[in-house]
Order: structure tokens, then sequence, then C-alpha cells
């Protein structure tokens, strides 16, 4: 909540569980649904908050990269910024 950017990254062989540990099941929810109830309690109790909150959620597999979120996926570039990262 002071400001700053956060990255999970997932990665093992097909079959490990790393979707299950960061989506979950309803009775056991993953990394995405906690960290979200986590911000928005804090958000809650910390009161007069303003804020913005961007989620993205990719797969990258066989070097191909998935937008999760996308209701029309498309496929997605690598793309290097003017420092070459």
């Amino acid at each position: 909540f002071e400001g700053g950017h956060v990255c999970v990254f997932a990665y093992g062989q097909t079959g490990t569980g790393k979707t299950y540990s960061m989506e979950g099941s309803p009775a056991d929810p993953g990394l995405y649904y906690r960290a979200a109830d986590f911000i928005f309690a804090e958000a809650e109790r910390r009161g007069n908050l303003s804020a913005e909150i961007t989620v993205t959620v990719l797969e990258i597999y066989c070097e191909e990269i998935r937008d999760l979120l996308d209701t029309q996926p498309k496929k997605l570039q690598v793309r290097r910024g003017s420092r070459g990262n």
C-alpha cells in the first residue's frame, strides 16, 4: 500500500500443481483469491483510501504467451524496452 509492483512467477513441469496453487478451489482458494481478499480487506480497514489495482495473468507454455483473462485470446509477443529489458 506504499506503492510498488509485484510479480508472482509459478514455474515447473506440467501437472505439478502450479494452476492449483494459483487458482485453488472454492473450498481451498489459491494465491490469486487470497491476495485479492487481503488487498481489499486492507483497503477497507484503512478507510479513506484511493488506489489503482491492475491485474495481469499470463501463461507461457511451449514458448507461447497467453493472457488468461482475455475473453478473445490471441498470440502475444515478448518485447524489449529501449534499455534491452
